[in-house]
């Protein structure tokens, strides 16, 4: 890398910093740092519900996929998310939002306490934050691999890095650091895409060849069903992503609530859905290109690394590897706020009390401290894992196996069909789909990916439906919140809540289970 390329990527860091800085000034309480209070604008709570979900995983993992197999690798992920979340607009965006203009909640579980009962709230809670150290872990892993391809930077080095910058900016600015980076860092991914797209295609002969390609690749890469992936793989990962990307992977659940009403969460909703069935396209074409640059590669996952060098100049070496940074740091610094605030206000007022008590304050210094040490514990996690397979095996075997049984009584929680099913069939689901994925991920030495995926969130889905309708349980309070859902909160009332939260800030966790409660 050049002396411009790291003088781009140096400028970055410079303007992430910068913005954690200022939106500091924003956050005057654990709502600004959580929700930001329900003032983002649909447009850009959109976007940064679209780039949340992605990682530099997509420029290692992906791209090997793509260098194998071809344009597979956007049947399998980026559609299935865009039709998910799709989905998800119409069943679970406004309820989100509702759920904090309605009841002033500022975590995704803290609903549960009223919807379960406490002990369902805590397996959820601590169940998704285990595996949210995991994924992102990943993701540490993921673009220290970028950094050592590019620069030859030592793996420890290119996590450490990477890790305190995310930590600093998000720790001080919250939620509204969080979503300000991430349109940021949609434009910078943006210019460095086209930028890459542009290269490809001269090389090849012009924007014809986005359409001549596909004969000179090798066999099978024009197919949408092709090597490892299967239709079967293809049809879990749309059941699985339709639940993680619409709040059952917690972050995203708090860009919903972050919009300032239900139809608003709703068009971000679809805003994050029509970018995901279109920009990763855009930026899959160079990786399944890639064999024709740079053809034989002994280890796929060096595919983008060796097309980059191969036809970027001088600059936008620096841009593409801002562009990786910018992907991890999305997405590490979204699940931190999202963690920090479920710790905050549902895990650790049940171990020690006194946090209850804590003043408006003691609670935002409360909640950047466990900022500091979740991303800290990723951080340590990826140091000592063995980054050979390690990204892959987290990406589906684990995360995406796994996050269906965690976030189906979560989110099946949320919707009227189901507001007689109580804790019962909460925990029995939970439970059964993760022993499922225990068995076929330990038990079963060759289960299919497609399996492994796939039937932990199908028994989840069947013992929380049947049970649900074996044993149906009333409780007039679980009703009361369900069907509260149903509609935004007139004017009147949303400012009677605000009003309500801010009048005596030193006693708001007292107050958000009062609201709850009805």
């Amino acid at each position: 890398m050049s002396v411009l390329d790291w003088t781009v990527v140096g400028a970055y860091f410079f303007v992430m910093l910068a913005i954690g800085v200022w939106s500091r000034t924003r956050v005057e309480n654990v709502a600004d740092f959580f929700t930001a209070r329900g003032r983002v604008p649909w447009w850009l709570s959109g976007i940064s519900h679209h780039m949340s979900g992605y990682s530099a995983i997509m420029f290692v993992t992906f791209a090997a996929v793509a260098y194998d197999y071809g344009v597979t690798v956007y049947f399998w992920w980026p559609l299935t998310i865009g039709l998910g979340i799709g989905v998800g607009a119409f069943l679970f965006a406004a309820r989100w939002n509702r759920l904090r203009a309605k009841h002033g909640v500022n975590s995704p579980l803290a609903y549960l306490a009223v919807r379960y009962g406490l002990p369902t709230q805590q397996v959820l809670a601590y169940s998704g934050a285990a595996l949210k150290v995991v994924d992102i872990a990943a993701k540490w892993v993921a673009i220290a691999v970028l950094l050592q391809g590019f620069a030859d930077i030592p793996l420890v080095w290119g996590i450490g890095v990477t890790g305190v910058c995310t930590m600093f900016y998000v720790t001080f600015g919250g939620l509204w650091a969080d979503v300000l980076t991430d349109f940021g860092q949609f434009v910078i991914q943006a210019v460095a895409g086209f930028a890459m797209l542009f290269a490809v295609m001269g090389h090849l002969g012009g924007v014809s060849s986005l359409w001549t390609m596909w004969g000179d690749l090798p066999e099978g890469h024009g197919d949408p069903v092709a090597g490892d992936v299967t239709l079967g793989l293809i049809m879990a990962f749309l059941l699985v992503k339709t639940f993680e990307y619409n709040g059952g992977m917690w972050n995203l659940a708090q860009r919903y609530m972050s919009a300032p009403n239900g139809s608003r969460a709703r068009k971000s909703a679809l805003l994050s859905a029509a970018l995901w069935l279109v920009w990763p396209f855009i930026l899959f074409v160079p990786m399944i290109a890639a064999p024709l640059i740079v053809p034989g590669l002994d280890n796929a996952e060096d595919s983008y690394i060796r097309l980059a060098q191969e036809l970027m100049p001088t600059g936008f070496i620096g841009l593409l590897l801002a562009g990786f940074f910018s992907h991890t740091m999305a997405m590490v610094a979204s699940d931190s706020n999202v963690i920090t605030a479920v710790i905050t206000r549902d895990l650790a007022p049940v171990l020690v009390p006194r946090v209850r008590q804590l003043t408006q304050r003691g609670q935002l210094l409360f909640a950047r401290v466990t900022t500091v040490a979740f991303v800290t514990a990723s951080m340590a996690l990826a140091l000592f894992s063995d980054p050979d397979g390690f990204i892959m095996t987290v990406v589906v075997s684990i995360v995406a196996a796994t996050m269906g049984p965690i976030s189906i009584p979560l989110m099946l929680g949320l919707l009227p069909w189901f507001k007689r099913t109580g804790a019962l069939a909460a925990i029995v689901s939970w439970a059964g789909g993760l022993a499922v994925w225990a068995y076929l991920y330990w038990g079963v030495g060759d289960a299919s990916e497609a399996a492994t995926v796939g039937f932990p969130v199908l028994t989840s889905l069947v013992l929380y439906a049947g049970i649900g309708l074996a044993r149906p349980e009333d409780d007039a309070e679980r009703t009361a919140l369900v069907d509260s859902l149903a509609d935004d909160p007139s004017e009147e009332e949303r400012l009677a809540l605000e009003r309500r939260f801010l009048a005596d800030p030193d006693k708001r966790g007292e107050e958000e289970e009062r609201t709850l409660a009805g």
